[in-house]
């Protein structure tokens, strides 16, 4: 029996990617799928992003090739958080696949979701592989793919919801986040991503959604290309010992983690913060191998909460 496929809405955030957004709508221009509405949704680009994005939207044959186009524009620069909610609410359809502008899917990608969705009718949140190309889509260019093995540390078939989110509450061990798919129920079960939290939108809705009793899914297949490249906002590469994702998430985990938490992980993890920050200030933040020592002796071997906490699990 063949199976039938469902609509799906396909939003494009957007911000500053004038060298890439054309690939990026491309991509989905080029699925395997036939039913499919794009948004266009621009966090207040500076460049000729917008201008780049309307003429393309604006040919016959993309009108003809989906079945509706959205173009949606803010008057100032709102965050990631802001834009996702702007373009799931905006989304007609109820299963929705977001994108970033110097991303691609894969042109199976739709279908592939689909076919692991027949076989997993519950499934309402879907993660899957990505794979990582260094500055342009061309396999000579292919670096990685997110995650290599299947990620049973988080995703294994008969972990809980409950369970995915006591593992959440450690740290956050989703690696592969372009991949996120998803039925519109969920957003409105969670109440939306936090606009508090401008950039950093991930870790909060994963524990969200987890502790609502929502599972985490995960089939093992490429569907994403994400781009490593100097223009993302999120991107430094591996120049740094101490990403700037580390200190930002920290501000997110004390809200959305910490009160969860035993207090001498919460110690723990304050105590790794400090001396993170603190190797900043002293300029040690290349990624060397001595700077790379000396930060492990600092956060493991010379951190007491590490001992304290290896003492408190084994008398548990």
């Amino acid at each position: 029996m063949k199976l039938k496929y469902p609509p799906v809405t396909c939003p494009v955030l957007s911000y500053n990617a004038e060298s890439f957004i054309v690939e990026t709508f491309e991509s989905i221009y080029n699925l395997n799928y036939d039913e499919i509405e794009l948004i266009f949704s621009d966090d207040y680009s500076t460049d000729k992003t917008v201008e780049i994005a309307t003429e393309w939207l604006s040919q016959d044959r993309v009108k003809d090739r989906f079945v509706n186009v959205q173009i949606l524009r803010v008057e100032k620069n709102h965050g990631v958080s802001a834009n996702m909610n702007r373009s799931i609410k905006a989304s007609t359809f109820d299963w929705i696949k977001i994108i970033a502008a110097d991303d691609i899917l894969l042109p199976d990608c739709l279908k592939d979701n689909f076919d692991f969705i027949h076989e997993n009718p519950d499934a309402k949140v879907i993660f899957s592989q990505v794979k990582l190309y260094q500055d342009v889509f061309k396999e000579p260019n292919f670096t990685t793919l997110m995650p290599d093995i299947f990620p049973n540390n988080l995703m294994k078939p008969e972990f809980s919801a409950r369970d995915q989110w006591e593992i959440l509450l450690e740290s956050d061990r989703i690696n592969n986040t372009p991949s996120f798919f998803f039925h519109r129920e969920v957003m409105e079960k969670v109440g939306y991503y936090d606009e508090d939290n401008r950039l950093v939108e991930d870790t909060p809705m994963w524990l969200k959604m987890t502790q609502l009793g929502i599972k985490l899914y995960y089939f093992h297949k490429p569907t994403i290309g994400y781009r490593i490249h100097s223009m993302a906002i999120n991107n430094v590469g591996d120049s740094v010992l101490i990403q700037p994702s580390l200190l930002k998430g920290y501000e997110v985990r004390k809200k959305v983690a910490h009160p969860h938490l035993p207090i001498i992980k919460v110690w723990k993890e304050r105590s790794v913060i400090f001396i993170s920050r603190l190797f900043v200030r002293l300029g040690l933040n290349e990624n060397t191998k001595r700077n790379q020592f000396f930060y492990r002796i600092s956060t493991v071997y010379l951190n007491p909460f590490h001992y304290i906490e290896s003492i408190s699990r084994r008398l548990h």
